[in-house]
């Protein structure tokens, strides 16, 4: 396997792996069976081995099951991993309640992170979304007095819009952005993606295959009892249309030798130097085939058949990336 090259996360920030590991389908999220604990943290083991040191989880992924698990992957090699944790959302039993991003609460979930990971510090401290409960000036100053503190070393943020990226970045210098990036959701390139270029905030773009769109394994109709039947994307002839675009992908990725998983991923990584696609794994063997795709190239006349074929808005229907 080849090791993946690092990146700067934003302007002058901290040397990170150009791809993410997502820990976040290794735990419970939803009240789905939780995955084999034993090969998660070898997973995980793997990446750094690998040069993968840019881990993303959240606080609230397995009611902090994932943290703990990250907290067992990491124990004697803090060095080579790069945490990043998400706040602020609230389940119970499996069902999302809403946020809580008062300051009092954001010092306490801090606090029971850093004892479930096992670390003093986390090196990307974010709420996972900002929704006007909580002045973003209470929700930001929060974390900058954390980073004071010496609990938190960098800010990021999450899911947010343009207007809000620059009022928190107005704040305290925002290091990284986190959200939803593929060929089927591109609707950030007009606002947050130059907004993020311009203030020199490093990207995190999960979410590469679409939610499984891209990975040419779907087909029409779902099972009823799919999740994806939830979202106008995957109903009816939304369905059947979007899975006829998701063919000139698997096309390209046969003519190229990749699967178009990898081709995914490859379009993310190559829409700059300051975007990372992040990628979720729970077993081993998905490392080789994702690292691989950080090597894959483009030429023009793919590029163009690519942005033709998924322009902004051509894929019909929408999900929770389009709130």
């Amino acid at each position: 396997m080849e090791n993946i090259t690092k990146i700067n996360l934003g302007k002058n920030g901290p040397l990170v792996s150009k791809l993410g590991l997502g820990c976040m389908r290794m735990s419970s999220v939803w009240g789905g069976p939780v995955k084999d604990e034993a090969e998660s943290i070898a997973t995980i083991q793997a990446a750094l081995d690998n040069g993968i040191n840019f881990i993303n989880t959240g606080d609230f992924y397995g009611a902090g099951h994932n943290e703990l698990l990250i907290g067992k992957a990491i124990k004697g090699r803090r060095d080579d991993a790069f945490i990043s944790v998400k706040f602020g959302a609230i389940f119970y039993n499996g069902q999302w309640l809403g946020l809580d991003l008062r300051p009092m609460a954001i010092k306490n979930f801090i606090n029971y992170s850093l004892v479930r990971l096992g670390i003093d510090t986390i090196d990307l401290y974010q709420p996972c979304r900002l929704d006007g409960s909580v002045p973003v000036e209470d929700v930001i100053g929060t974390i900058a007095d954390l980073i004071k503190e010496g609990k938190v070393r960098h800010l990021g943020v999450s899911e947010i819009t343009a207007d809000q990226l620059r009022q928190a970045n107005d704040i305290h210098p925002v290091t990284a952005l986190e959200i939803g990036y593929s060929l089927a959701d591109r609707q950030i390139e007009k606002d947050l993606l130059p907004t993020a270029k311009e203030l020199g905030i490093g990207v995190v773009a999960f979410a590469n295959t679409a939610e499984g769109l891209l990975t040419g394994d779907m087909k029409a109709p779902l099972a009823a009892n799919d999740y994806h039947s939830h979202f106008s994307r995957f109903q009816g002839e939304n369905l059947i249309k979007n899975l006829e675009k998701v063919e000139v992908l698997k096309n390209m990725a046969r003519d190229k030798g990749y699967t178009p998983t990898q081709l995914a991923i490859a379009w993310v990584n190559t829409q700059g130097e300051h975007i990372m696609p992040l990628v979720s794994m729970s077993k081993r063997s998905r490392l080789p085939e994702n690292i691989a795709a950080m090597q894959i190239s483009f030429t023009t006349e793919e590029m163009n058949t690519l942005n033709t074929q998924f322009s902004p808005g051509a894929i019909l229907g929408g999900t929770y990336l389009q709130r």
